[in-house]
């Protein structure tokens, strides 16, 4: 349930906010990248949400937040619990057999899907003729992406995949949250998935990960902090706080900065190459989620 604030209620500070979350988001693909040199994918995963769970855990009780949760609610977060654990296994898995710069992207379809599945699910969240356009041009943007011939290998394609499905996994979650997030804290909607699913990362680590821990350096340690403490912690947190205050229209009038911080810190960092496709699917994408969240200004009400 949104807020009855409108994009044009947000103050500068929480637009700053906004954009300053965004990027931290974007560059998250990159920190995952790194970590997963040295540490397999389900590990990873127990890592970074064991110990924002603990953060989260120690601020709610300096904060003196509430975690109890009605019988009602054990129900909503072991569902959300699963999508989170299968969502978050697929998305580590595919970003190690494809680059961060293409799962930063795939990961930006994410607003189109959740506009296709509110349409079925939300009532009164239909598709109207400029959210059909920017879903097209979204996809559009992917589909540049399973043609950039300079990753058009086996592996590749299948880590594009593998995202792929984690994002619809992805959208599901985002659609069931708005549903239920006006009944939680931002503490309690961000913290439960962890705990429970936390160990099932774990026990997948140990069922599946070719090596759990093979290399640890100081690059690796600082991903997992960065992954754990910035953005599962401080931006989850941030995030949904926002969602609350503000409702999921303002907020996604901002998501565009993603895709573009993702790439930047791919090419940076990591040292990807920016092919035509790739640029192409940036300009797609970034442009498909701007059309969607373009607001027609209200004319004021003439005076008689």
């Amino acid at each position: 349930m949104e807020s009855p604030l409108q994009n044009d209620d947000m103050t500068v500070k929480a637009s700053a906010l906004t954009i300053f979350l965004c990027i931290l988001f974007g560059a998250n693909t990159v920190a995952i990248k790194l970590c997963l040199t040295g540490i397999g994918a389900f590990t990873a995963a127990g890592i970074r949400f064991a110990i924002a769970a603990t953060v989260i855990f120690l601020w709610a009780r300096y904060k003196k937040t509430s975690l109890k949760l009605k019988k009602k609610q054990l129900g909503q977060m072991l569902v959300l619990s699963v999508i989170f654990v299968v969502q978050l296994s697929f998305f580590y898995l595919g970003l190690g057999k494809t680059t961060a710069s293409h799962g930063v992207l795939i990961s930006n379809v994410l607003p189109f899907i959740v506009l296709i599945m509110a349409h079925f699910f939300i009532p009164g969240d239909s598709i109207s003729l400029k959210k059909g356009v920017g879903i097209t041009l979204g996809f559009l943007g992917v589909l540049f992406l399973f043609f950039d011939n300079q990753d058009l290998t086996g592996e590749f394609i299948k880590g594009d995949l593998i995202i792929l499905a984690a994002v619809f996994l992805w959208s599901s979650n985002a659609v069931y949250v708005k549903r239920i997030i006006s009944e939680y804290t931002a503490v309690q909607i961000t913290i439960y998935p962890m705990i429970i699913g936390t160990p099932f990362f774990f026990l997948a680590g140990f069922l599946w990960d070719d090596q759990m821990i093979h290399m640890i350096n100081p690059t690796i340690i600082k991903s997992l902090l960065y992954q754990s403490i910035v953005t599962a912690s401080f931006g989850f947190i941030a995030w949904n706080t926002l969602l609350q205050k503000f409702g999921a229209t303002a907020l996604h009038s901002f998501v565009f900065i993603m895709p573009i911080a993702g790439v930047f810190c791919g090419v940076l960092i990591l040292g990807e190459a920016i092919t035509p496709n790739l640029a192409a699917s940036i300009a797609f994408i970034v442009a498909g989620v701007i059309i969607v969240n373009l607001r027609r200004k209200k004319r004021p009400a003439s005076v008689h």
